[in-house]
């Protein structure tokens, strides 16, 4: 066989990388474009709600969701046993709040923080666990919290209106089957399977390393309880602005219920399916459609719109500095 000699003056490795970085650092600026001229008319619509809002209210509910980021941050750091960089490691949870909001079911700030640790030297298989403990902890704390809740305000949240009638039966019959051919596909497919525990065995290795240190499990767990709880005081905050006649504490509930409920739903960031259960939650927790409606709106303007173009800008900036 004849060897194929390349033409003198070209380079024997072609690399994509000085061509592909530009366009990675663009990509996020012309994904919120994308975004935001689909979404126009619930842009304008929340920003006219802001208009007639009381302004201190408003500040709180923006500082809680400054204070989110800081609380990722935290739960980050408690996920791994090396130290993450603070001040990168806060912009990259900045980042990765807008790359969340671009990519479906949370693939955006996975990939962000993925691609952070491993460049600060966490090997792949230890990152891929520690970014599925960061998600477990922050299960469990999200539905500890309801739970809570729940208990200490029995009627804060009419749950049967959150559900069609004869609905709970279908729900409960696809969840088995899910979890049926889930373990079906691990017991056939003997690849998937080793794959599968290897990363288990990683995972709890990891997981007890963590928690063999104080201070990592303090991060972990205190983060993965903040996070939800300052979301939760957002809302409410914004409740008070606009005159929602329901308690904090049950708006904090029907938060916390919503975003449990759309936690599988393959859209953006929740967009549009978020927006949808918040609305049925208050709504549920006693509040009037109207004023619930312009709530979530306004919500959903401090909490993803306002950050999403200066926080995808940071996504850029990170990438042409080789941070992720």
């Amino acid at each position: 066989m004849t060897a194929v000699r390349l033409p003198q003056g070209l380079p024997r490795r072609f690399s994509l990388r000085p061509a592909v970085r530009p366009a990675l650092c663009l990509l996020p600026l012309a994904l919120v474009l994308v975004v935001g001229v689909r979404h126009r008319s619930v842009l304008m619509e929340g920003f006219g709600h802001l208009e007639s809002a009381e302004w201190p209210w408003l500040a709180a509910a923006a500082l809680a969701t400054c204070l989110t980021w800081v609380a990722a941050a935290f739960t980050r750091q408690g996920a791994v046993m090396e130290r993450l960089p603070a001040r990168r490691l806060l912009a990259t949870q900045f980042a990765a709040g807008a790359a969340n909001h671009l990519l479906p079911t949370g693939l955006g700030a996975s990939a962000v923080n993925l691609r952070f640790m491993t460049v600060c030297g966490v090997p792949l298989a230890r990152s891929s666990a520690a970014l599925a403990l960061y998600m477990l902890a922050e299960s469990i704390a999200r539905l500890g919290l309801l739970l809570g809740l729940l208990i200490a305000f029995p009627g804060a949240l009419r749950i049967g209106s959150l559900l069609p009638d004869g609905a709970i039966g279908p729900l409960l019959l696809g969840a088995g089957l899910v979890l049926c051919a889930a373990a079906g596909t691990l017991l056939l497919v003997r690849r998937l399977r080793t794959a599968v525990f290897s990363f288990l065995r990683t995972a709890l290795g990891e997981a007890r390393s963590v928690h063999s240190r104080p201070s990592r499990a303090l991060a972990l767990w205190g983060g993965s309880l903040a996070f939800p709880l300052l979301q939760a005081a957002g809302l409410a905050a914004v409740g008070q602005a606009l005159g929602l006649p329901v308690p904090p504490a049950h708006m904090a509930i029907a938060y916390l219920a919503a975003t449990a409920a759309v936690a599988l739903v393959p859209t953006p960031g929740g967009i549009g399916s978020v927006e949808a259960a918040l609305v049925v939650a208050l709504v549920a927790a006693g509040g009037p459609v109207a004023v619930a409606t312009a709530v979530v709106l306004a919500y959903r303007i401090i909490t993803v719109w306002l950050p999403l173009l200066p926080g995808a800008l940071t996504l850029g900036a990170l990438v042409r500095w080789k941070v992720i």
